[in-house]
């Protein structure tokens, strides 16, 4: 371990997708540190949803331990400090709860039947500037446009600073560019194998949003953040390889060079797609982007290099084959919502599942797929925790805590005043 800086930032993602962690001293690096295990009844609102799974809540809320290898630290963004993402352990062993560790489960089931899962992400983020009344209002971009680059997109140079910055901590920015809706952005990782994927894309976020604040900005990943214009995704790419490093996504010798393997792993994540928006799109926000006719991931359908499905499969062939999803919305929790998809695609897989036709229509003014996502956060949850089978795969304590306090979060917004309900009938009623 390298001893060119004086703390260490321990961070492990939680079930609302938020950085938790500790900065220690270079010379307490070795120890690990603790957390109270409350924080997994915790929502945004800082309030505990009580007796929920993982938080210990009946036994005095004791210590959970954030460990890690010292070989696994790595470079970080701020002067002097270096980063290491965590494992989280308790008095019960691995805690159940962890995204992180649902991955990892995820990943040693793939390892059971031979394969090992690569990952690519693609992030997509609005950038927000002082509104001057406390609020926040989009950053003006007057000359920008979609596959912009330079000053007329980035007039502050915000991207230059992100990009300086995953550079020095050694995380993989393969394309940024701004996307069609402005000031809307897109980050695209390159790919490796899973969990090292997971955990690059969720030091990404932090990094980036990080970055944003000391410009006097806020980069949002939230799914739709402005009503007039379009939402954020956020796509994994992925592919397995076997034992001897080949990419059996790639089948030469079918008609669209694609594998029996992969036409499984694509029919498991349609057959629990109503299931997956549980997870994947995990906030009531995520179900305004969520719409027909969006590019958004929102039909349970299939196409070669279209848009307008929710699983496409790119054009290229060979090394480069791979599956893309395109359910999740930015604010999902990377290493869950990873660990989801791909045991819903490995089901597809182990139960032989047979893949329909791919999409025929433009996936804006007709389609096939007759199946979409839940229409709100409540219906997704109930749709999760009725697919027994994806329940199991991803782990039952895991899915309770999530349920828990997702519908705790469904509640407070169900007996919340919007500020459109106010503009809508104030005047009048």
């Amino acid at each position: 371990m390298s001893e060119e800086f004086n703390r260490l930032r321990v961070l492990w993602p939680d079930h609302l997708g938020l950085a938790r962690g500790k900065y220690v001293p270079t010379s307490l690096a070795a120890n690990g540190v603790r957390h109270c295990t409350g924080l997994w009844a915790l929502g945004y609102d800082r309030q505990m949803t009580p007796e929920t799974p993982g938080s210990h809540w009946n036994e005095g809320l004791p210590d959970l331990d954030a460990t890690y290898d010292l070989d696994a630290i790595r470079p970080g963004w701020e002067p002097g400090t270096k980063v290491v993402v965590a494992d989280l352990f308790d008095r019960e062993g691995p805690v159940a709860v962890s995204p992180r560790g649902a991955l990892r489960r995820a990943i040693a089931s793939w390892n059971d039947l031979g394969y090992s899962p690569y990952v690519g992400m693609e992030f997509e983020a609005y950038l927000f500037t002082p509104d001057g009344k406390g609020g926040w209002q989009p950053l003006d971009t007057p000359g920008a446009y979609v596959y912009g680059t330079g000053p007329a997109v980035d007039p502050l140079g915000l991207l230059d600073a992100i990009w300086q910055a995953c550079d020095a901590a050694n995380i993989p920015l393969e394309s940024v560019n701004s996307e069609y809706d402005t000031p809307q952005f897109e980050f695209t990782l390159r790919y490796a194998d899973a969990l090292t994927a997971a955990d690059e894309g969720f030091l990404f976020k932090v990094l980036a949003r990080e970055v944003a604040h000391r410009f006097g900005l806020l980069m949002t990943f939230m799914g739709k953040p402005m009503s007039d214009r379009g939402g954020s995704g956020l796509h994994f790419n992925m592919s397995l390889r076997d034992d001897d490093e080949n990419n059996v996504i790639n089948d030469p010798s079918s008609d669209d060079g694609i594998s029996l393997l992969a036409r499984q792993m694509v029919a498991g994540m349609l057959t629990h797609h109503q299931a997956l928006a549980g997870v994947c799109a995990p906030t009531v926000n995520a179900y305004k982007r969520l719409r027909p006719a969006s590019l958004s991931g929102y039909w349970a359908n299939w196409g070669h290099d279209h848009r307008g499905a929710t699983v496409r499969i790119p054009p290229e062939r060979g090394a480069g084959a791979r599956l893309e999803h395109r359910l999740s919305d930015g604010a999902a929790v990377v290493h869950s919502s990873l660990a989801a998809v791909l045991q819903a695609a490995r089901l597809g897989h182990v139960n032989q599942l047979e893949l329909g036709p791919a999409e025929s229509g433009n996936g804006m003014d007709t389609i096939d797929a007759t199946v979409g996502v839940p229409s709100t956060l409540s219906d997704a949850l109930d749709a999760l925790e009725s697919d027994s089978e994806l329940v199991t795969a991803l782990g039952s304590e895991l899915v309770a805590q999530h349920l828990a306090v997702k519908r705790a979060e469904w509640e407070r917004y169900m007996s919340a005043t919007t500020d459109w309900e106010l503009r809508e009938y104030l005047p009048f009623l």
